[in-house]
C-alpha cells in the first residue's frame, strides 16, 4: 500500500471519527435539553445516558447518574412518571412529568430539537465569522465569450456583454456606476444587475496599474428554461470571514432557509423511498440529493477529510455545513407528531390539554391523563417503519453510496 493511499485512508478515518463525535455531541446537546427543563420544572430525572445497552461508565450527581453505555446509536433522559403506570417514590408524586401542566410538558418534550436548531446555528456562526464563508470575489477569473442557451458557444451566438465591454480576465471591478464594491458584497451587486437586464452599468475595473471605467450592458440569457441577466464572466471565489453583526444576522438566515428546506424533504420522503429501494437494488444510480443515512454522512465525512482537491478552510467549512444540516433536520423530524418521537409525546400532551378544556367547559371532572402504554401499538408500528427505512439506508449507503466527487 502506497503512503499517499495510507495517507488518505487515515484522513478519511479522522473524517469518519470526527462525525461520530459529532454526532453524540449532538445527541448530549439533545438530551441536556429535556435534562434542564426538567428540572427546572421538579421533575425528578433519574439517568442522563450516552448510548444504550451496557454500562461502560457511570457518575452519580445528586439524584440523576451520568453515564455512557456501550452502542453510541443515541442516548436518554429518563424522567420518572412518564405515564400514569410509573410508580414515583413515596412524597414525590408531585415531581412526575405525567401531571405537570402542559406548556411545561411542552417546553420540555421541544427542548431537545430547540437545542437542535441552536446549535446549527451556531455552527454556522462559527463558520461565518471564525472562518468564512466561500464566496465570488470582485476579481474576473473568466470572460464568457458568448451568449448561449447551453453550456458552449455556437458561431451564431451573440457576443457577451463582458467581451463588448472589454472586460479581460484579472480585471478587479471596484466600483459600479460610481459605488465602491468589494469582496464582501460583490455577489449582492451582481444580484441586482441579474434584474436589470438592458440598462448600462459602468465598472470600474483595475488592470495592473491603471484603472479604467468600461460601460457595461446586461442582456437576456435562457438557459434550461430560467431567463436571467447576463453579464458574461466568472468571477474567482474566496474565503471571507463576515462582521459579527452580519454573521449573526446571516446564520439565523441560513438556519430558517435550512428548516424550511428540512420540512420540505420530510413532505417529499415518502415518495423517495421507492426510489431508493431501486436504487439500492437495482442498477439506478444513487441521487445525490435523496435521503441518505448516518453511514452515508460518515462516509460523506471522511470524503471531506481526504479530499485533495479542498484546503483546510474548506473541509472544516463543509464539514460544519453537513453537520449544522444534520441537526436541523434531526431538530424537525423528531417533532413530528408520532410516538415514540418527542413530537407523538407533545401530541398526546396538547390532546390531555383539549380534553380538560372541554371537560372544564362541560362541567365535568378532569379525565385521567392519556394512558401513552395503551397506544403501544402505534409506537410499534412506526419504530418499525423507522427500522426498515434505517436499514434501507444502511444497505444503500454501503452498495450504492452517495459520491460528493470531492
Amino acid at each position: 500500500m502506497s503512503v499517499t493511499l495510507k495517507g488518505d485512508l487515515l484522513l478519511a478515518l479522522v473524517g469518519v471519527l470526527l462525525f461520530v463525535a459529532a454526532l453524540l455531541f449532538s445527541v448530549m446537546v439533545h438530551e441536556f435539553g429535556h435534562y434542564i427543563f426538567a428540572k427546572k420544572f421538579g421533575m425528578k430525572v433519574t439517568e442522563f445516558f450516552l448510548g444504550f445497552g451496557k454500562r461502560i461508565w457511570s457518575t452519580q450527581r445528586g439524584e440523576t447518574e451520568f453515564g455512557i453505555k456501550a452502542i453510541p446509536a443515541g442516548g436518554y433522559c429518563r424522567i420518572e412518571g412518564m405515564t400514569t403506570n410509573d410508580q414515583m417514590p413515596e412524597g414525590e408524586e408531585g415531581r412526575a412529568f405525567v401531571i405537570a401542566s402542559t406548556p411545561r410538558k411542552l417546553l420540555v418534550l421541544g427542548a431537545g430539537s430547540f437545542n437542535h436548531f441552536v446549535l446549527g446555528f451556531l455552527m454556522i456562526l462559527v463558520m461565518l465569522a471564525g472562518i468564512g464563508a466561500r464566496s465570488m470575489s470582485s476579481t474576473i477569473a473568466q470572460v464568457v465569450p458568448c451568449v448561449s442557451s447551453t453550456t458552449s458557444c455556437a458561431a451564431t451566438d451573440p457576443i457577451s456583454p463582458a467581451v463588448k465591454a472589454g472586460l479581460k480576465a484579472g480585471d478587479q471591478v471596484i466600483a459600479i456606476n460610481g459605488k465602491e464594491t468589494t469582496s464582501n458584497n460583490f455577489a449582492k451587486d451582481l444580484q441586482v444587475i441579474q434584474k436589470k437586464s438592458g440598462q448600462e452599468f459602468t465598472f470600474t475595473v483595475k488592470r495592473g496599474s491603471e484603472t479604467i471605467d468600461l460601460k457595461v450592458t446586461p442582456t437576456d440569457r435562457t438557459i434550461q428554461g430560467y431567463t436571467y441577466s447576463f453579464v458574461g464572466f466568472v468571477a474567482k471565489e474566496a474565503t471571507y470571514r463576515q462582521p459579527i453583526f452580519t454573521a449573526i444576522k446571516d446564520s439565523g438566515s441560513v438556519t430558517w432557509y435550512m428548516i424550511k428546506e428540512s420540512v420540505k424533504s420530510l413532505v417529499r420522503l415518502p415518495a423517495m423511498v421507492p426510489e431508493l429501494v431501486k436504487e439500492t437494488f437495482g442498477s439506478a444510480p444513487r441521487d445525490p440529493n435523496g435521503p441518505v443515512g448516518i453511514v452515508g454522512v460518515a462516509r460523506a465525512s471522511g470524503e471531506i477529510t481526504s479530499s485533495a482537491k479542498l484546503d483546510t478552510a474548506n473541509q472544516i467549512i463543509i464539514f460544519l455545513m453537513m453537520v449544522a444540516s444534520l441537526n436541523i433536520f434531526v431538530g424537525i423530524f423528531n417533532l413530528l407528531p408520532l410516538l415514540p418521537l418527542d413530537g407523538g409525546h407533545m401530541a398526546v400532551a396538547i390532546a390531555d390539554a383539549i380534553r380538560y378544556r372541554y371537560a372544564r367547559l362541560r362541567g365535568r371532572e378532569k379525565p385521567a391523563p392519556i394512558d401513552i402504554n395503551r397506544l403501544t401499538p402505534i409506537t410499534v408500528a412506526v419504530f418499525t417503519l423507522l427500522v426498515g427505512l434505517t436499514v434501507l439506508l444502511l444497505i444503500a449507503d454501503i452498495v450504492n453510496p452517495v459520491n460528493l466527487n470531492l
